[in-house]
């Protein structure tokens, strides 16, 4: 019965969007009177699935994969227990981000799969159904990529519930990871192929590219590099570019750049709608000059002077990534680190940036197909594709590296291209890197935390486990 109240929930949850409709009763009956009849439905119950997106990424899966690595540090004196939890990689089973992180994700596949169940029998265009089939797919399987790799093995729902009953005999016990797997490989295989004719969308909704790129980082994750190249090279002919400033990427009106491949819209002056990034990114100072009305920074991921040692002299991306110092009240300067991408100048309320974020762009197309090529033993063919993203950063080509040498070269590239976009933590965990930097990084600063073998998954929060006492927890917690 528990286990049917706490899925209901969610259930209940997946179907909220920006419309107030979906308030009026039960999402059970709701869908099987009244919705899912027409294509302006199907819009905005996909709105409403997109729109989980901005709280995934705003901000805690940014504390998950940023702080909890060599890229970011707290920099105020008070913070969270779950923020310093990230900061020390001593994560608990009650750790809010890590909480957020299931529940905000599972909202949207329950959302996903909702949408795909309402499909048949609709008196709309086939066109728009195959437009709707892939977008629920690439959702269902965008969520499901984030929560596999961080928490390994878990529950498979491909199914839209239409009474608590259901949910009860639903088995939720955790599946395999190579089972979930199978499943984002299959969602994003038909969704490439249902987007494959559909033009004229933002970038903030999914498209055939966007899918074969998130597909091509399912078969790096998986070791499956034959694979990441052939799906890789195919997003290369779709005509993405680099862009020419590297800081238009994350400036406000960064929409729908030709870098940009999917990316999750936020807007200024819209409550709700903004993103969190300008306080977050900047120290916690009463006196902080930078933003209209003073507003002050919170400290709560910081640049590590780590990482920016890991840029060499002359990167263009430096400037544009991490301010040495920031203006105070009285028109001095005091010296903080502070990150700035994605950091909205133009407005001074808490929560309220209109700066995107991109969570997929083409210099990460360009990176994994270097990373897909020299696991294949292609490095000197590799190389064309790291210095592509290099020579954007003014830095010289490099040459005649070894496979491991090209390897920790990436790495180093990696890092800074993507610093403070939510990669470094899922590019360490994938390369079979995390425990070797990280461990690292904590004895060179003199302290004794370390990341165990069992904290390469986070835990299943607590609050899943006191719902269903059949729902086993990672090893180690």
């Amino acid at each position: 019965m528990k286990k049917t109240i706490a899925i209901f929930t969610v259930l209940i949850l997946s179907l909220s969007s920006c419309n107030d409709f979906l308030e009026l009763e039960p999402e059970y009956v709701v869908s099987e009177t009244g919705f899912y009849k027409t294509a302006k439905d199907f819009d905005t119950a996909l709105t409403g699935a997109y729109s989980g997106l901005q709280d995934l990424h705003n901000l805690s899966l940014l504390y998950i994969t940023e702080l909890t690595t060599d890229n970011a540090e707290i920099q105020w004196s008070s913070p969270t227990t779950a923020e310093s939890e990230c900061d020390e990689m001593n994560m608990t089973l009650a750790n809010s981000f890590v909480g957020d992180v299931w529940s905000d994700s599972f909202t949207a596949i329950s959302r996903a799969n909702t949408i795909l169940s309402k499909l048949d029998g609709v008196d709309i265009s086939e066109e728009l159904k195959s437009q709707y089939r892939g977008e629920a797919l690439f959702l269902r399987a965008y969520n499901y990529f984030n929560l596999v790799r961080l928490f390994g093995d878990l529950p498979l729902i491909t199914v839209s519930f239409k009474s608590p009953k259901e949910i009860a005999d639903f088995d939720m016990g955790r599946k395999p990871a190579s089972e979930i797997y199978n499943l984002i490989v299959s969602d994003l295989t038909a969704s490439a192929g249902f987007l494959k004719d559909v033009s004229g969308l933002s970038k903030s909704r999914a498209s055939e590219g966007a899918a074969s790129t998130l597909l091509g980082k399912v078969y790096l994750t998986i070791g499956e590099h034959q694979l990441a190249a052939s799906v890789l090279e195919d997003v290369m002919g779709m005509g993405y570019t680099l862009e020419d400033d590297y800081a238009a990427l994350f400036s406000p009106g960064n929409d729908e750049l030709g870098e940009s491949i999917f990316e999750v819209k936020y807007m200024s002056g819209n409550v709700g709608e903004g993103n969190r990034f300008s306080s977050v990114f900047f120290p916690a100072l009463f006196n902080l000059g930078m933003f209209p009305g003073n507003m002050q920074g919170n400290g709560r991921i910081n640049p590590t002077s780590d990482v920016v040692s890991a840029y060499e002299t002359g990167d263009a991306r430096r400037p544009v990534s991490i301010a040495d110092s920031v203006r105070l009240l009285d028109g001095t300067y005091g010296d903080y680190l502070a990150g700035l991408k994605f950091v909205d100048f133009t407005t001074g309320i808490l929560g309220d940036g209109g700066v995107n974020y991109t969570s997929l762009r083409y210099a990460d197309v360009l990176l994994m197909y270097a990373e897909a090529l020299n696991e294949l033993s292609r490095t000197d063919d590799a190389h064309e594709y790291l210095n592509m993203v290099r020579a954007r950063a003014d830095l010289d080509a490099l040459a005649g590296l070894s496979k491991a040498d090209f390897s920790l070269a990436l790495e180093r590239e990696r890092r800074v291209e993507f610093f403070n976009e939510g990669h470094r933590w899922f590019d360490l965990l994938r390369t079979g890197r995390l425990q070797t930097v990280m461990n690292a990084h904590f004895a060179a600063k003199g302290q004794s935390f370390t990341v165990e073998n069992y904290e390469m998954l986070m835990p299943i929060p607590q609050r899943e486990l006191d719902i269903d006492v059949n729902l086993a927890q990672n090893d180690g917690y």
